[in-house]
């Protein structure tokens, strides 16, 4: 999938905020603010139960990384979740 096309289809989903459970959470990391070279995405059902978790590296910009978004936004289309968080920014490792 096209990179672009991935990521509007991820924020319009990010732009809908929080319509309840289930949802998912997107967080990014890295050494500097400029580059996140890992993400996580979180899954959680409910409010009450375990939160899922799975981790994305790369050497580069994960948030650029055209296969990284793209099985972010299959992941996020096949859990048919109501609500996608985005945290904003990059929090530093």
């Amino acid at each position: 999938m096209n990179l672009d096309k991935a990521k509007k289809r991820i924020a319009k989903q990010v732009k809908k905020g929080f319509k309840g459970y289930p949802q998912i959470t997107l967080s990014y990391f890295g050494k500097s603010a400029g580059c996140a070279t890992e993400v996580v995405i979180q899954f959680a059902q409910s409010e009450d139960e375990e939160v899922q978790e799975q981790r994305f590296r790369s050497e580069k910009d994960t948030r650029e990384d055209e296969v990284i978004q793209s099985a972010l936004l299959k992941i996020i289309e096949r859990a048919n979740v109501n609500s996608v968080i985005e945290i904003a920014g990059v929090q530093i490792k």
